[in-house]
């Protein structure tokens, strides 16, 4: 288990891409869980998102969110340095 969870509802637009091989090999401090459900539906429904340690990431674009998830990882790990 990681010190970051990414959490990715498997009905969201993010999970077209191998969002775990992405993060998880970028950041190996992360783990990403793929959720049957985050009760976004509105959000989920309407545009790629992510829950980074609880707080929710968006992007217009699975590459835009992608690179708000990787953001925010930074942000969270910078509490670790």
């Amino acid at each position: 288990m990681g010190i970051v969870l990414v959490d990715v509802c498997s009905g969201n637009v993010m999970t077209t891409v191998d969002i775990e091989q992405i993060i998880e090999t970028e950041f190996p401090e992360v783990a990403v869980i793929i959720n049957d459900c985050l009760s976004y539906c509105g959000l989920c429904g309407v545009r790629p998102f992510v829950l980074v340690n609880g707080k929710i990431v968006f992007g217009q674009t699975v590459d835009e969110c992608l690179d708000k998830i990787r953001e925010e990882i930074k942000k969270e790990l910078s509490v670790y340095e």
